[in-house]
C-alpha cells in the first residue's frame, strides 16, 4: 500500500472527510476502511473531483 508524504497509509483527516463528502455528492456509497467493492469508474469519478475542487482552491488562493 502506498503511503502519504506524512509516512501515514490512512491519510489526513482533512482529505478522509472530502473523500467521503465528495463520494456523497456523486452518490456513491463508501464504507469505513475496506472499499475494493466499488468499481473504478467511481473510484476515479471521486478522485477527479477532488482534484478539481483542490485545484479550484489553490487557484483560487493564488488567483492563477
Amino acid at each position: 500500500m502506498a503511503t502519504l508524504r506524512s509516512g501515514s497509509s490512512k491519510g489526513s483527516g482533512a482529505f478522509q472527510n472530502m473523500k467521503y463528502e465528495v463520494a456523497n455528492e456523486l452518490g456513491v456509497q463508501l464504507n469505513e476502511g475496506y472499499n475494493g467493492d466499488i468499481s473504478a469508474r467511481d473510484a476515479g469519478r471521486i478522485g477527479g473531483t477532488i482534484v478539481k475542487k483542490v485545484f479550484a482552491e489553490y487557484r483560487s488562493k493564488n488567483q492563477l
